[in-house]
């Protein structure tokens, strides 16, 4: 039996959505968006089944979906959130949670108090060389992980909001990264001492670059270097990244199949003799949002627990928040969730 959904926002986002949902047979029950002329197009476009609305409760009410698609921008995923879930549906939401710690915590504490599902679609932990890369440091291949790095330059000539936000980087791109480090290591963070800039020649109001040093559990570090306003010599849009071991390392960088090498066991000298890393296999298929909705679909027929639900993905919102608070303080500070 196919799972039924109402979708809330009809925006440009929802054309990433719409695909994968009727690849998996969910039935769209409802569109909703405060523009009834946008959530039309968006259901004549798709072929879909859907009835178009502009009132979240009463359509919700009419409909008793099986789970809530909240496609709203940032600043209204609170309000949608949290009146689905008191309504009694479970929420796949976009990225970010929340707009503030505040708002994020709230919207947790209603997800336990309701005892409704509330995931969050951290897009990129649905990649195949995410997935390989995961699956290696897991599997002990560097052994324990000591430091994780990723570098980050793009020269990103966005226009609209992004050149009024105060921290562009860190706040709409930077919790990509900061989700993978967990992704990757497993690790949760501890604090964060960083530092905002905006380079010279920057076409952004606020603050384009930053560098943060996160302390992370199991005694990992993880650097981050990024820049928005970096023109020239461009990493992937997923970062460059380096993943050291007590036995190796790993490098993952331009979007291409992660790579390593190990010491040689038993071997002695001042360079110890390498051998490459055989990387695990990864039998991922649902990629980027169709991995979340999949996600989600498994919950409701199984009860497997998404790996992003809320009280996890709150997790890489904090060090977002911190990372900006400990450079506006110049000082250490402690990551509270």
């Amino acid at each position: 039996m196919n799972v039924k959904a109402v979708v809330i926002g009809a925006g440009n986002i929802s054309n990433s959505w719409f695909p994968f949902l009727i690849q998996e047979g969910v039935d769209i029950a409802a569109v909703v968006d405060l523009n009834i002329e946008t959530a039309r197009a968006q259901i004549k476009k798709y072929g879909l089944r859907a009835v178009a609305s502009t009132e979240l409760e009463t359509t919700l009410e009419k409909h008793q979906p099986d789970f809530v698609i909240d496609l709203t921008i940032p600043e209204a995923h609170r309000q949608v959130t949290i009146t689905a879930l008191r309504a009694g549906y479970p929420v796949l939401g976009e990225k970010p949670m929340a707009t503030n710690m505040k708002d994020a915590r709230e919207m947790v504490k209603v997800s336990n108090e309701t005892g409704k599902m509330y995931a969050v679609s951290q897009s990129r932990r649905w990649d195949q060389n995410h997935d390989i890369l995961q699956r290696t440091i897991a599997s002990g291949a560097i052994g324990q992980v000591t430091a994780i790095n990723c570098d980050f330059y793009i020269g990103a000539h966005f226009g609209g909001f992004r050149d009024e936000m105060p921290s562009p980087l860190l706040l709409d791109m930077a919790i990509h990264h900061f989700d993978l480090a967990r992704f990757f290591t497993g690790a949760d963070p501890i604090a964060v001492y960083a530092k905002e800039y905006n380079p010279a020649g920057s076409w952004y109001k606020g603050d384009a670059a930053a560098s943060c040093i996160f302390e992370m559990t199991d005694d990992i570090v993880f650097t981050y270097v990024g820049s928005w306003c970096s023109e020239g010599c461009h990493t992937s849009w997923n970062g460059n990244w380096r993943v050291i071991g007590e036995k190796g390392t790993l490098i993952y960088e331009f979007d291409q199949v992660p790579y390593g090498e190990v010491i040689e066991p038993g071997t002695t000298g001042f360079h110890r003799p390498l051998e490459k890393i055989e990387v695990a296999d990864s039998p991922l298929e649902a990629v980027s949002m169709h991995g979340a909705i999949c996600e989600m679909i498994e919950f409701l027929k199984t009860g497997k627990i998404p790996q992003t639900k809320c009280s996890d993905n709150i997790k890489s919102l904090a060090m977002v928040f911190a990372a900006i608070e400990s450079s506006r303080r110049k000082q250490r500070l402690t990551i509270e969730v």
